[in-house]
């Protein structure tokens, strides 16, 4: 387990960016968080690493967004409207999180039951009393 403290997005970038640079095909990245934490942040940071020079959004309404220009596919999921896990069967996740690529899971918390074995759990939270930009990531099982 590695913990980290950041204290601007650039910062929260970078640390991800890191994870994306080595990163392997087959990777799964669970991201974990309340709402405003920096999840989409560390997501568009990861696919900095893997070479995404795409704009990264979140895929809230989509669920699932594809990259293609890094050098690997990146597949960056964002579960929050997910009402149910079987919902997850209609975005083909398995050929995604077992392919050619990295996938990003944000609220990944929602969809446990799927996540592989070997995810790398994220965990990013806020601290106030510690200014606006603060943020703890917590990394489990690093790449």
């Amino acid at each position: 387990m590695n913990i980290a403290e950041t204290h601007s997005q650039e910062e929260t970038r970078a640390l991800a960016r890191k994870i994306g640079e080595r990163a392997d095909a087959g990777t799964v990245i669970g991201l974990t968080g309340d709402l405003g934490c920096g999840k989409t942040v560390f997501a568009k940071g990861i696919a900095e690493g893997i070479g995404v020079k795409e704009h990264v959004s979140s895929p809230t309404y989509t669920i699932m967004q594809q990259y293609d220009d890094g050098r690997m596919p990146v597949y960056h999921f964002d579960v929050y409207r997910i009402g149910d896990v079987s919902e997850m069967d209609e975005t083909g996740y398995e050929d995604c999180f077992f392919g050619e690529g990295i996938s990003i899971v944000e609220w990944a918390d929602m969809v446990r039951e799927i996540m592989p074995e070997d995810t790398i759990w994220v965990s990013i939270s806020r601290d106030l009393s510690k200014g606006e930009d603060y943020r703890r990531i917590v990394i489990e099982d690093e790449v």
